[in-house]
């Protein structure tokens, strides 16, 4: 994309010029390459996406695989330059290739490697960068990959066990939803016409099973396009950020899925940490920057602790005191104090709560799945008895 670059060049006259960059800082490094004291930045084309956006799913880079990849052409013996250029060459995706340029122009112009990652924070998180960064002063690119993908690997690891595990619900309750439709459309109009005769000497749930069938009969698509109306309602409001708030916050202040998402949190916070640490991050860096992985009421114990850490309290006694630890991780915390390995004992912290939230989850499943059998069997099994009690009904008033 197009970026109009202003600044002072030579004489320092006001000069402007159009770049060709990826984003506002890779245009802002090769105008100042050609000389030029940059002012301002504008875009003078279409934005590019964010990460996330369905316009550049197409065109993200998928950070495991872009590690794993430039970690083999390293262990093969390729240089940092040749290794970036051969994925360069590999890559479909225009704006993929794009960004893979930019850091080889970033490198051919002397930056580190970290800086040129961190030219583009739509693409690389600040947790890689800051691995990188660290591993500069080593020496030890591969081994910081190694870090990174280790840790990238196991969060997709819980992804993918979370989304197992709620597969099967979703699938019962498609089924439930669509046997649903079958017997409000379909059944209920055929059975209302038998009824018909009779509405008027029967119970209040016998005439609504008539009126509803008479009302999809008379009105099939004006009912249909209701129905489609209030589901798309529905799910509207649930997909509104104050509704998804409320939820969430029911959801963290109970007991039994509360304290559940705590330690999910809390995994992904220490492993995150114990990276860092053992790249060589300090403490309190390392807190600000993988703070955001924190639920809001976390983060916020977080920082209380981060101060009282700054101020020379112990962390294990600061994570104790602010919610941010249990028995057993308190335990190791200490170890760790002692020792002087403290990245390594985050980690395994957060290995320590993995398995803790794998045997939930799979808990979870194995319960959830014959409750919402028989929460589908109750549901269908009353539609079907709401059908088949007006024959009681008049069976009985001819007795």
């Amino acid at each position: 994309m197009k970026f109009t670059v202003k600044g002072l060049g030579q004489n320092s006259k006001v000069i402007s010029l159009t770049v060709e960059a990826v984003n506002p800082a890779d245009a802002e490094r090769k105008a100042r390459s050609q000389g030029i004291d940059v002012i301002s930045v504008q875009s003078s084309g279409l934005k590019l996406p964010a990460l996330g956006s369905a316009s550049s799913r197409a065109g993200r880079i998928d950070l495991l695989l872009f590690s794993q990849e430039l970690l083999a052409l390293l262990e093969a013996g390729l240089s940092l330059v040749e290794a970036t250029e051969a994925l360069v060459e590999k890559e479909q995706s225009p704006e993929s290739r794009r960004v893979l340029e930019g850091i080889i122009a970033a490198l051919y112009e002397g930056t580190s490697f970290s800086h040129a990652l961190a030219s583009f924070p739509e693409v690389f998180p600040e947790l890689l960068v800051a691995t990188l960064r660290a591993s500069e002063r080593t020496g030890d690119l591969p081994e910081a990959l190694r870090r990174f993908i280790a840790h990238e690997e196991r969060m997709r690891e819980q992804r993918a066990k979370v989304v197992s595990a709620l597969f099967y619900p979703a699938v019962v309750l498609s089924v439930a939803g669509l046997v649903t439709i079958g017997l409000m459309w379909f059944l209920i109009p055929k059975f209302s016409a038998v009824y018909e005769g009779n509405s008027r000497s029967l119970p209040f749930l016998s005439r609504l099973v008539i009126d509803w069938g008479k009302l999809v009969t008379a009105y099939p698509l004006q009912t249909f396009f209701g129905s489609v109306m209030l589901v798309a309602v529905i799910a509207w409001i649930a997909t509104r950020p104050d509704v998804r708030h409320f939820v969430a916050q029911r959801l963290w202040r109970s007991r039994a899925i509360g304290n559940r998402l705590k330690i999910f949190e809390l995994s992904r916070f220490y492993r995150a940490t114990g990276m860092l640490l053992r790249g060589g991050i300090p403490a309190i860096t390392a807190f600000g920057m993988v703070g955001g992985l924190l639920h809001p009421s976390l983060r916020l114990a977080l920082n209380r602790a981060s101060s009282e850490v700054k101020e020379g309290r112990a962390m294990s006694d600061a994570f104790s005191s602010h919610g941010l630890t249990t028995p057993v991780a308190l335990r190791m915390l200490r170890v760790g104090e002692r020792t002087g390995g403290m990245g390594e004992m985050m980690e395994r912290i957060a290995s320590f709560y993995d398995q803790d939230v794998d045997r939930w989850l799979e808990w979870f499943g194995k319960a959830l799945s014959p409750l919402l059998l028989v929460v589908l069997g109750i549901f269908v099994g009353g539609i079907v008895l709401l059908l088949y009690l007006p024959i009681f009904d008049i069976a009985g008033s001819l007795g």
